[in-house]
């Protein structure tokens, strides 16, 4: 029993940290990336995306320099199949979510 409460307070100890070593700016990103985007891509560095077409955040990087997507970010990302939505994104949501996608590399 001692040693389970142990390992829950190391867990949520390590939770913590990770979230805590985000800048704001890092956080920030994750949470747009949570809230628009992950119903349909794995927007983490371990899970399968919801939707087999839509590729994992953390291969975005292999595709395309990064720093690259700010344009796309900016003038609407549109892509050849309708059940991805068109966003556009203003100027500090672009730098949010680009720095959270760094972090994915």
């Amino acid at each position: 029993m001692l040693q389970s409460a142990a390992r829950q307070i190391f867990v949520a100890l390590m939770l913590t940290t990770s979230a805590l070593a985000a800048s704001p700016s890092e956080q920030r990103g994750r949470t747009f990336a949570l809230n628009n985007c992950a119903r349909c891509h794995s927007v983490d560095k371990v899970t399968q995306s919801p939707l087999k077409i839509a590729p994992p955040f953390r291969t975005l990087h292999e595709r395309y320099p990064v720093e690259s997507l700010a344009e796309a970010f900016a003038e609407g990302i549109e892509t050849g199949h309708p059940t991805m939505p068109a966003f556009q994104l203003d100027a500090d949501q672009i730098h949010d979510l680009l720095s959270y996608l760094k972090t994915l590399e």
